[in-house]
């Protein structure tokens, strides 16, 4: 986790609250906002990219909507003239800091979402794979911390101005290696 305010950024960063935590340590919840961000899907169709049971879906979307990061779309009429009821993400993007005392489960839960996102997606989409170990003292990693989030960043807060190109996915994990 990073230190509060460790980079300036045009998203705020600010701890999650309890509801925003609990809905972002599951999974599927995380895969359900990611594809809702790159477009406005009916329960249906999150079902059927997700390859589940719409009802364990909805269930999740219900959950993601009461924590206010998803919410329903204007209602719209399908192809076969039926009107559809599609959810979209609120933000594009979020800098949330665990609360105290979250379980360290929930702190993987990004990490299944990748990986089924990859899985999803199929090994041509990978641009990158980069896995590296590094002595650092506590500064070194502060430091590389705020670069990290200063690159990560400039992509974040002018994405809007590249919305036609395609959707990129990623993920970067800094972590001290047991001993």
């Amino acid at each position: 986790m990073a230190e509060p305010g460790a980079a300036s950024s045009s998203v705020p960063r600010r701890e999650a609250t309890v509801s925003e935590a609990k809905a972002l340590a599951h999974p599927l919840r995380l895969r359900i906002l990611r594809l809702c961000w790159q477009g406005e899907l009916t329960n249906k169709q999150l079902a059927d990219r997700l390859d589940r049971d719409p009802g364990t879906v909805l269930y999740h979307v219900r959950q993601l909507i009461e924590a206010g990061l998803l919410e329903p779309a204007p209602v719209r009429t399908g192809d076969s003239g039926a009107l559809e009821k599609p959810y979209r993400a609120k933000a594009r993007s979020w800098w949330l800091d665990d609360p105290p005392n979250t379980e360290f489960d929930a702190a993987l839960a990004p990490i299944e979402a990748v990986q089924d996102e990859l899985r999803a997606a199929g090994p041509d989409s990978v641009r990158i794979f980069l896995r590296f170990a590094v002595h650092l003292s506590a500064e070194d990693a502060a430091e590389l911390e705020r670069g990290i989030l200063a690159l990560v960043e400039r992509y974040v807060s002018t994405d809007d101005q590249r919305s036609d190109e395609a959707a990129h996915g990623g993920m970067i994990v800094l972590h001290r290696l047991a001993e």
